[in-house]
């Protein structure tokens, strides 16, 4: 140790403990410390440069090395035999809570007993006497090491020769102690920890030089052949070849390794031949294989059009060819069906199709797969529910996102002629899957886009979604026929007149309707809540949710007609729980209305109420709408003017006509329906559909305008407890309308218990749940005469009400 640095002639004592997992300063060698997590450690420091102020010669610590799997607070098993009495040489705050303490390595010692105290450990330790043995030998190692050092610092880059580590040279280059020489080597040169703690270990000047030497003598040969590679490289480099440069330096690794390009290339393609070989290629495929593999063994290995066919073989060696890359059916029924049921609330056509294709497998196993169409709005699960007849079917799941394609080469794939080029989705879905019979969900395939210079990606698609022919669909890329008839096809679209007909045509459209709020409720408590718990940590607490408040979470916060913002509001009332139970405070066990109003502020969204009392003029209609049901009031108002007819309500040109078809068939029975054939001479009608900012359009209202209108002109009061939809005619016929089962279920809510629909929409009446139905009277019609002996009452009731 040089004589100006202080040794202060410690053999024993208590001292402050720093436990560090890695050996962070060797005896001579200076370093600098960043401390600020380990609390322990930092009141260490504190402590002993506190004391220091006062007297000089204490303003130091032990530094122990812990061994793995210690605590902070670690006991003397958890410490390695040798630590290291260090000096504090300098401590720098730097942000709140952290300190940089300057360290000073000073001697070897042996821990004896940690005192614990109450913010740090002390450590009583006696100092190591370093055995020298053979001292001729111990001379003649460290002149060894003194040479090796300066080997090592001649090879190092021109970057990492700075100034410190020339005056750390100096520092080396005087020390005559063959113990100290080896440390401060040890900390000279860029070792891990594990190699740094070897050293720190080593009590035998003599060992410890050996095993320096060793560690210095590999770091300078690793030096040096880095240095070579780049000088080998360096010389091959000119103008034109910067692109090259990482290739030049693999070549110059390989011959360092006394291998050559040309061995190289040859092993891969004869591992690429092999692969071609084991594949269950069909003729065309194995014709082409061949042809290319000739092909590519006499071009020049780096060209580019080498690389080109090379790439064209590893598309055909890596797809799945044969029956051997088809994964086994499960075609347990009764598992199948409890899956799907615990998966997915409801969908019951969906999981009797599934089930079907099922058994039909199990009969025919030789039968193509159907392509389905699961089309619905946003949030019913019918991705997720591609992802479960996988599961069911116990196939690989494999996702293609179409929304935003434009191009068909993205589904053909690109011809080879262009850089770069690929195959289309398909094939590369089927290389992903590893299988020849995947489940395949062609996600938002109503928003592919339309014929355009790039081509038609929908037209694209019909060849691989017709079972007829995709058994040989052709991509651009291969260029040879690949079957996919053995994959399921599951599209979703959330809009089927998005989709061409000519597409359409080729898949069997299962519709999603939207959930009711019975259905939501039943979904948040057997999925949402569940997902929502593991996801914020709050599995071990009570907490429930009662069903009104969900109840009133999806009526009153959400207005869709899946579940995914219910979710999101879900996420949030559980993130104000968590909040709580971080900040120590009591949780209640069950959620109420309250706390909705609390968390998430006034309702969003108001249900509507059916009339109480019945007016002459105001009718009571159904609408469908993406996210269910709706009521929608008709109110007719009869002034004195010319003749006119104003709708107003933002109605769409389909309504509007519906209206003005309604208004011709009751001028056509002016006398039938005991009205003065002249009433439009004197009078305009105002027809009008309250929600003005809402949207409206849709033959469906046919038939409460009508009633509205011979209401409002005969001066009959029409009833409020009776909701009516449907189509008329000039004829006064009554024809069917869609969305029946979320019409029924929006007046359901309302509180009216008697609904008017057309007599051919009795075929849907199965697929209103059994509980509202009821509850319900269902009057079906065929003509309006129908609808009005069951809306007008008679005019003595109208003196009655006035």
């Amino acid at each position: 140790m040089p004589p100006h640095v202080p040794d202060y002639g410690i053999t024993a004592g208590i001292l402050p403990l720093l436990s560090l997992r890695s050996v962070h300063v060797l005896p001579g060698a200076t370093a600098p410390l960043e401390l600020g997590k380990a609390a322990i450690s930092t009141a260490a420091v504190k402590h002993a440069h506190d004391k220091a102020r006062r007297d000089p010669t204490t303003n130091l610590v032990i530094i122990a090395l812990q061994r793995d799997g210690g605590g902070p607070r670690p006991s003397l098993e958890d410490l390695h035999p040798v630590a290291v009495l260090a000096e504090i040489t300098q401590v720098l705050h730097g942000m709140p809570g952290r300190l940089t303490a300057v360290l000073r390595g000073i001697a070897r010692v042996s821990p004896l007993e940690i005192i614990d105290g109450r913010n740090r450990q002390d450590l009583r330790f006696t100092r190591i006497n370093e055995p020298l043995g053979d001292l001729t030998l111990g001379h003649a190692l460290a002149g060894a090491l003194h040479d090796l050092i300066k080997k090592h610092d001649l090879i190092l880059p021109t970057a990492a020769k700075t100034k410190a580590r020339a005056a750390a040279l100096a520092n080396i280059a005087g020390q005559r102690s063959p113990g100290a020489l080896a440390d401060l080597c040890a900390s000279h040169v860029e070792l891990d920890d594990e190699e740094r703690a070897q050293v720190l270990l080593e009590i035998g000047v003599v060992e410890r030089l050996r095993k320096v030497l060793e560690l210095v003598s590999h770091r300078t040969h690793v030096l040096q052949v880095k240095r070579d590679l780049d000088r080998a490289v360096r010389e091959h480099l000119s103008k034109h070849e910067h692109d090259a440069l990482l290739r030049h330096k693999l070549r110059a690794i390989q011959q360092e390794l006394g291998e050559t390009q040309g061995e190289q290339e040859e092993r891969a393609l004869a591992d690429l031949e092999q692969r071609l070989t084991r594949a269950e290629l069909s003729p065309d495929a194995r014709a082409a294989a061949t042809r290319e593999m000739s092909r590519l063994r006499r071009m020049h290995k780096q060209s580019s059009e080498a690389m080109i066919a090379r790439t064209y073989l590893e598309w055909i060696a890596d797809l799945p060819w044969g029956p051997s890359a088809d994964t086994p059916d499960h075609l347990d029924l009764a598992a199948a069906r409890r899956l799907l049921d615990a998966e997915h609330y409801g969908l019951e056509r969906v999981k009797k199709r599934i089930l079907e294709y099922l058994s039909v497998r199990k009969l025919a196993p030789e039968k193509r797969a159907p392509i389905l169409c699961l089309a619905g709005p946003p949030g019913v699960g019918k991705t997720s529910l591609g992802r479960s007849i996988a599961e069911t079917l116990g196939r690989r799941f494999i996702r293609i996102s179409l929304g935003g394609v434009r191009d068909d080469a993205e589904i053909r794939g690109h011809r080879r002629t262009y850089v770069g080029a690929l195959p289309g989705r398909l094939i590369q879905a089927m290389k992903r899957a590893g299988a020849r019979n995947p489940v395949i969900v062609l996600d938002e395939v109503d928003k592919l886009g339309g014929p355009s210079t790039r081509g038609d990606p929908a037209s694209a698609l019909l060849e691989a979604l017709d079972p007829e022919q995709n058994d040989a669909f052709s991509d651009h890329y291969l260029n040879v026929d690949y079957d996919l008839s053995h994959a399921v096809f599951i599209a979703t679209a959330n809009d089927l007149s998005g989709i061409p007909s000519v597409l359409r045509d080729r898949m069997e459209v299962i519709e999603l309707p939207g959930y009711t709020r019975e259905e939501k409720v039943a979904i948040a408590q057997r999925h949402l809540i569940p997902k929502q718990r593991r996801e914020h940590g709050l599995e071990a607490i009570a907490l429930e949710i009662p069903d009104h408040v969900l109840d009133e979470l999806a009526s009153a916060y959400t207005r869709e007609s899946g579940v995914r913002n219910l979710e999101r509001e879900l996420a949030s009332l559980l993130r104000d729980i968590a909040v709580q139970l971080a900040e120590g405070k009591p949780t209640p066990p069950l959620l109420s209305e309250a706390d909705l109003l609390r968390v998430l502020g006034p309702p969003r969204f108001h249900d509507q109420n059916a009339e109480k009392d019945p007016r002459p003029g105001v009718v009571t209609g159904l609408g469908w709408t993406p996210t269910g049901g709706t009521l929608l009031s008709v109110e007719v108002s009869v002034n004195r003017g010319n003749g006119q007819l104003r709708l107003t309500g933002k109605l769409g040109d389909i309504m509007k006509e519906s209206a003005q078809t309604a208004l011709s068939y009751v001028r056509s029975r002016c006398d039938e329906l005991g009205i003065p054939p002249d009433f439009m001479r004197t009078n305009d009608l105002h027809i009008h559909f309250p929600a003005g900012a809402i949207a409206k359009d849709g033959p469906s209202a046919g038939i409460a305008v009508a009633t509205a209108v011979v209401s409002a002109l005969a001066g009959q009061l029409a009833r409020a407890d009776i909701a009516m939809t449907g189509e008329i005619t000039l004829h006064g016929h009554v024809l069917p309308v869609g969305g029946i089962r979320e019409k029924v279920l929006a007046a359901h809510r309302a509180g009216i218990r008697e609904i008017i629909l057309p007599e051919r929409n009795r075929k849907d009446e199965p697929e209103i749940p059994q509980r509202a139905l009821a509850d319900l009277t269902l009057h079906y019609v065929t003509s309006i005469r129908e609808v009005l002996a069951l809306v007008l009452l008679p005019p003595h009731d109208l003196a009655a009400a006035e």
